[in-house]
């Protein structure tokens, strides 16, 4: 790829600042997942949509690495995963199929975070899915829907089954693919995919084990989202999300430009 990143000129001047906040808290989104190991190469999307707007999003250039990306170089889309906005990078929006459905579904879902991760798929290609074992499980099963596999996600037609699989869930589980959260925010999203990824860690090892695994009662599952709440005091993925940005500063800088 012939691009290079300091072809992108700020956008700070030529946008909203509202929308200035999205693409920083977005781009922070796109290096903590890559300083985490959660990312694929450059596969995979994290989008969200613009505030106050129902149809315009922002997602990843394709081919850039998830740690190199910047506020700046995110790319504006439609629906359709058009560009509506001059980038010097292209956009997948094939790749977008799976964001513009749970977008369009979910007026709630201002992010969508979508991840391939070595365990996350593992955990997708048991029959038993997420098991409760753990105590960061019982707030995805919380909220958590399956999608069958179907191939790649190019086609429209699939589009249907997929938003009614995630139905009001936050968690969705992606058969042989892999995990998709989403957020009122970012941050929200994130915090999310954390947890997921957890999940299915915690699940890979405690198998590795060979021993007999106890399982979490189903009551205290029915009351996870009420502990969520209380743990983190009423602010989900905001408590948290301060600080992840403090780590970015330290380790991968520059995601503000």
């Amino acid at each position: 790829m012939s691009h290079h990143l300091n072809e992108t000129s700020s956008r700070r001047e030529t946008c909203s600042p509202e929308e200035w906040a999205l693409r920083v808290d977005l781009a922070a989104a796109y290096r903590l997942v890559a300083l985490f190991g959660w990312d694929d190469l450059v596969f995979t999307h994290i989008s969200a949509r613009l505030p106050d707007r129902h149809d315009e999003f922002l997602i990843n250039p394709y081919g850039l690495m998830f740690d190199e990306i910047t506020a700046s170089s995110l790319v504006k889309v439609d629906m359709n995963g058009n560009k509506l906005e001059e980038s010097p990078f292209p956009v997948n929006p094939a790749g977008f199929t799976i964001h513009s459905a749970v977008h369009a579904a979910r007026p709630d879902a201002q992010c969508v975070l979508h991840t391939h991760t070595l365990n996350g798929v593992a955990v997708s290609a048991q029959r038993g899915g997420v098991l409760p074992i753990s105590q960061h499980s019982i707030f995805v099963l919380s909220s958590l829907g399956y999608h069958d596999y179907e191939g790649v996600a190019l086609r429209d037609e699939e589009k249907p089954r997929l938003v009614a699989d995630l139905g009001k869930n936050n968690y969705l589980m992606l058969r042989n693919h892999g995990l998709l959260t989403v957020g009122r925010s970012v941050a929200e999203a994130f915090q999310a995919m954390y947890f997921f990824e957890a999940v299915c860690n915690i699940q890979i090892r405690a198998q590795a084990g060979g021993g007999e695994l106890i399982q979490v009662d189903p009551a205290i599952i029915a009351t996870a989202q009420e502990q969520a709440r209380q743990v983190t005091k009423g602010q989900g993925g905001s408590l948290s999300w301060p600080g992840l940005l403090r780590r970015l500063d330290r380790r991968l800088p520059g995601y503000e430009c």
